[in-house]
């Protein structure tokens, strides 16, 4: 019988995978983490790769076959978040007890799990190493993190390593579906785009959208989802850059300040989405050159902590500086 889910629990832990079959990407990888189980020939794993991908969910479900019932999980499972204190002297004090000691209810391996492992210290996993091999007959780890470079390389070498990459759009939209119907939320196909486009492969960031945008407002559409996690919306875009390539620079800069000002937006947003528009705009390559160009100059600037609206000015003029040759070349023609 599969558990009971809890309703006033957020979206992303009420529907997260408790089993292999619900688990919906990286089949590769999960075809060969059952197969380890199966043959009871589990490695120490370490699985990496940007956040919501499904790393923590697939060790979790590793854990969950191996140890079906709380009782045996609770005893054989030791999950350590980053929020957890994880320097050199827990590691020698609470994960050496787990991993030296064998459970009394339990047969087999227990796991200890390291989550955002790229955020210890190289000395707790340094400490680690011996820990690693001295009790293999006894406890497996898996380390998960987001960066492999931050993980020292006699931990990668002691580990069998697998990378989770961002989901694709046909792998979260039948779950966005399910979980919509579940919620019985109306959600128009453009507003459904709008999420996984948004998500950017990230499943937990997805399922928080689509929660969040169905309590603010009754129909999920495109405008609705970006109004709720205050994403310029491709409307305000597209005005932004006809305005900078087709009126004068003051008009243009009054006008944008005002859009601005009405929607909320920065411009590091705006700046985001007109270099994704810049690639479509029929341009030539040098024109589309010298404008990405000047766009990474000012999100340069802004990062370090220049006026915004001094290099909103300077935003309108690289547009501006590179319409006037084709203006000039079409006029000539």
């Amino acid at each position: 019988m599969p558990e009971q889910r809890t309703t006033n629990l957020p979206w992303v832990e009420k529907y997260r995978p408790r089993t292999f079959d619900e688990l919906i990407s990286h089949k590769d990888i999960l075809n060969t983490i059952n197969r380890f189980v199966s043959e009871d020939r589990l490695p120490h794993l370490l699985l990496y790769g940007p956040p919501g991908t499904g790393k923590t969910t697939t060790i979790l479900a590793v854990a969950r076959q191996l140890y079906p019932k709380n009782s045996q999980f609770n005893a054989a499972v030791l999950e350590l978040n980053a929020s957890d204190e994880r320097g050199i002297d827990v590691v020698r004090e609470k994960v050496l007890t787990f991993a030296s000691t064998r459970s009394m209810f339990t047969t087999g391996f227990k796991i200890i799990i390291l989550d955002e492992a790229d955020a210890m210290t190289k000395d707790a996993q340094n400490a680690l190493r011996r820990i690693v091999e001295k009790y293999t007959e006894n406890v497996r780890f898996c380390f998960i993190c987001n960066y492999l470079s931050k993980m020292i390389p006699a931990i990668q070498s002691r580990c069998t390593r697998f990378r989770f990459a961002p989901l694709s759009r046909d792998q979260m939209l039948p779950r966005l579906q399910h979980v919509s119907q579940e919620e019985n939320i109306q959600v128009k196909d453009d507003g459904m785009r709008a999420v996984v486009r948004l998500a950017g492969g990230d499943m937990r960031r997805a399922l928080n959208m689509l929660q969040s945008t169905s309590l603010s407002h009754d129909v999920v559409t495109e405008d609705s989802v970006y109004t709720c996690v205050g994403h310029p919306l491709r409307k305000d875009i597209n005005k932004i850059a006809e305005l900078m390539l087709n009126k004068p620079f003051n008009e243009a800069f009054t006008q944008i300040k005002k859009i601005q000002r009405d929607r909320g937006l920065a411009l590091q947003d705006i700046l985001d989405d007109l270099h994704t528009l810049v690639h479509k705009i029929d341009f030539s390559t040098q024109l589309r050159l010298k404008i990405v160009d000047k766009l990474c100059e000012i999100e340069y600037r802004l990062s370090g902590g220049t006026n915004e609206k001094l290099q909103l000015s300077a935003m309108i003029a690289a547009f501006q500086l590179a319409r006037d040759p084709l203006i000039a070349s079409m006029e000539t023609s």
